[in-house]
């Protein structure tokens, strides 16, 4: 029998790669999504149709009720903008939602220990260090110590691009043979990715770096 995993999978560029790696090492793989009210919901939408189209185990958890504990994030308040422009510290800021990776890897390891498996894949990478705190290593590896503390089985929280840059997550897939047309990265979350939003410029930046055009439609570029 293959050996079990949850994948945490929102539906966007660096989750899908981490998808495809955990199932090309071998892995059962359960994916794990969640609707925590985030303004960009449409990502959730093709984390749906990826795993249908994989065949893979999904569960969409509903937690919208928090969304009312996790104000003050311009992804959870309608009443703040998403920033637009580079992805940097000052800029991005206001995308942190509070102790969101924290919330959801404690329910990723729930599932995971009512699965009978030791393995969750988490897609954090190094873009993201400077703008999240539940992003860095220092963080992933406390979670680790807890989770170890807090379970009679040692979940182990594994996160193969801590260290890795978007161009390197790309890579990656473009390796793989991936098909980036089925990720949304948007914050915005309209029929088409804006282009602006410093989601999505990571992501341009990520392909024009490869020498690569990036295949998800664009309102502008």
């Amino acid at each position: 029998m293959k050996p079990k995993a949850v994948v945490i999978y929102s539906g966007g560029m660096d989750s899908f790669t981490v998808l495809h790696l955990a199932l090309q090492q071998g892995y059962d793989v359960y994916a794990l999504s969640f609707n925590y009210g985030q303004r960009h919901s449409k990502e959730l939408d093709v984390a749906v149709r990826v795993c249908e189209d994989l065949g893979v185990s999904h569960k969409l958890v509903d937690i919208t009720a928090i969304n009312q504990l996790l104000q003050g994030s311009s992804l959870t308040s309608s009443d703040i903008d998403i920033p637009m422009g580079e992805y940097e510290e000052d800029n991005m800021k206001s995308t942190v939602v509070p102790n969101r990776n924290m919330i959801l890897l404690s329910m990723a390891i729930g599932y995971a220990v009512s699965l009978g498996t030791t393995q969750v894949f988490y897609g954090a990478h190094a873009g993201d260090h400077d703008i999240y705190p539940d992003c860095r290593p220092e963080f992933v590896d406390a979670m680790n110590v807890v989770s170890a503390i807090a379970n009679y089985d040692d979940v182990q929280i594994i996160s193969p691009f801590l260290h890795a840059t978007k161009q390197a997550i790309l890579q990656a897939g473009v390796d793989m043979g991936l098909d980036y047309r089925q990720t949304w990265t948007c914050y915005l979350g309209q029929e088409k990715a804006c282009g602006q939003c410093g989601s999505c410029v990571e992501r341009l930046d990520a392909f024009a770096k490869m020498g690569l055009t990036d295949p998800v439609p664009y309102v502008q570029i």
